[in-house]
């Protein structure tokens, strides 16, 4: 049976210890999954992500990420935080605290020159990178004066240029036009058939179908309150509720039909 990529083991963090922001979290996270985690503002999703991204470290519990304890320790060897760095690329909720480069050009190079590529395979690797992504016109622009929309797909273009295994995005809809919003999840659902890993923290149910096999829940307690397939998860109307994604008055479209969370 293929190894897990992460494996966590009554994982749990709190900036202090009678506040826990993840609690006693068991979970597998696996090659070429694609994966949400769903849960109201608060819940610990992003804290999940940063857990697994190596940016905090666990008040109790275990991680492994690649066969390895990703602990402050490891990701202070050179050759493992590289390699681990190399492997997998986050996509922060608010693209400003990623950009800071001079261009665009620039932001998309940072990665690859940092794995140590000659300046000829990063000038193909960003010019390859902002093509995929159509932003090739942006190249020459400061990432400081783009709209929202263009920021956060400078954002995930500098991620994709250094070829990540695993992806992980931060509520990567938030704030996007109807537009930029379609074009992320069709990006998403291209890069899920091209094998990649990919985890998102998001509260935006409209987008969890296309772009998820499986869907992950955290309640208001910050605990794991369901771990399944979107088609089940989605239509248990009481289980949204119990976790404040859904009001008693709210209807989304799932699998072709309307979902309506009727007044109790």
């Amino acid at each position: 049976m293929e190894q897990p990529i992460f494996v966590l083991d009554q994982a749990s963090f709190g900036y202090q210890s009678d506040q826990p922001l993840v609690q006693e979290l068991n979970l597998l996270i696996y090659p070429r999954e694609s994966v949400v985690i769903l849960g109201a503002n608060g819940s610990g999703k992003s804290t999940l992500l940063k857990l697994i991204s190596g940016l905090l470290y666990l008040s109790r519990g275990r991680i492994a990420a690649f066969g390895t304890e990703l602990n402050e320790k490891n990701l202070q060897m050179e050759d493992f935080n590289r390699a681990f760095r190399q492997k997998v690329g986050f996509v922060f909720q608010n693209s400003d605290a990623q950009l800071f480069s001079a261009t665009v050009w620039d932001e998309v190079a940072f990665g690859p020159l940092q794995l140590g590529l000659n300046p000829e395979d990063v000038k193909l690797r960003v010019e390859e990178t902002l093509a995929l992504l159509g932003i090739a016109n942006l190249a020459t622009r400061p990432p400081y004066r783009l709209s929202g929309g263009e920021k956060k797909k400078v954002a995930i273009a500098c991620v994709l240029a250094v070829n990540p295994e695993v992806l992980l995005l931060d509520e990567p809809t938030n704030g996007l036009d109807p537009r930029t919003q379609r074009w992320l999840v069709e990006l998403l659902v291209s890069l899920r058939q091209a094998g990649k890993t990919i985890i998102t923290a998001t509260h935006d149910l409209s987008i969890v179908e296309e772009i998820a096999d499986r869907v992950i829940i955290f309640n208001e307690a910050h605990q794991l309150a369901a771990d399944g397939k979107p088609q089940e998860l989605l239509l248990n109307r009481q289980l949204l509720l119990d976790v404040n994604l859904i009001h008693e008055r709210s209807h989304f479209h799932i699998l072709g039909q309307t979902s309506h969370a009727k007044h109790l």
